[in-house]
Order: structure tokens, then C-alpha cells, then sequence
């Protein structure tokens, strides 16, 4: 089966940086798009930032300028520098990846268990 598992997450202070990172494990073939979204409790999931498998990247409007979306294909992982932090990127992070993982050419979504990044003075 195919995990998908993230870490970096925790408390951080607002102006603070952290790193996410998620790994993709597993009977994989190759990954399409990958994305990281993020919740609030009582709120929907929304996305962070995206990037496919050619490396072009998509970013939400209120993380421009301070988020990083980058892959390493060869090590079937994702991350997500995350720099000048907001209370209000207080939120679980989940990562989001479109993988095949048989000899048919389908790819099936699969998310990991999420992470918490608290940004609290």
C-alpha cells in the first residue's frame, strides 16, 4: 500500500520559519500533482500550494512571498518552507498527492494523517 507521512510540524513563534516535509512510501510507480492543504478546526480544507510533477507551482493568495513549495522526485518527497509565520497559519497541514501505484496507468489520491503547526507568541 502507499503511506503518505508529514513532518515539521509544532509551535513556532509569529516571524518564525518551519520546514514540512512528507514522504510517499510504498508500491509507487510515479506521482502526478502534489499539494499541501491545511484546516482549521470548524473550517474547510483549503490549499496551501500545489506543484506538479514538471515542478510548476501554485500558491494560495494569503501565502505568497513567505511559503515554498519544492519535491525531490528521487526520494518520493515534498516540502514546504514556510517562512514570516501568522498566527493565522495556525492550522493542521495535510499533504495531498495524485500517485500510481500499479501497472495501470491510473493515479489515486491519497492524503497523509496531517501535522500541527501552531504559531503562538
Amino acid at each position: 500500500q502507499v503511506q503518505l507521512v508529514e513532518s515539521g510540524g509544532g509551535l513556532v513563534q509569529p516571524g518564525g520559519s518551519l520546514r514540512l516535509s512528507c514522504a510517499a512510501s510504498g508500491s509507487i510507480f510515479s506521482i502526478n500533482d502534489m499539494a499541501w492543504y491545511r484546516q482549521v478546526l470548524g473550517k474547510e480544507r483549503e490549499l496551501v500550494a500545489s506543484i506538479n510533477s514538471g515542478g510548476s507551482t501554485n500558491y494560495a493568495d494569503s501565502v505568497k512571498g513567505r511559503f515554498a513549495i519544492s519535491r525531490d522526485n528521487a526520494k518520493n518527497t515534498m516540502y514546504l518552507q514556510m517562512n514570516s509565520l501568522k498566527p493565522d497559519d495556525t492550522a493542521v497541514y495535510y499533504c495531498n498527492a495524485y500517485i500510481r501505484h500499479g501497472p495501470l496507468y491510473i493515479y489515486r489520491e491519497f492524503w497523509g494523517q496531517g501535522t500541527l503547526v501552531t504559531v503562538s507568541s
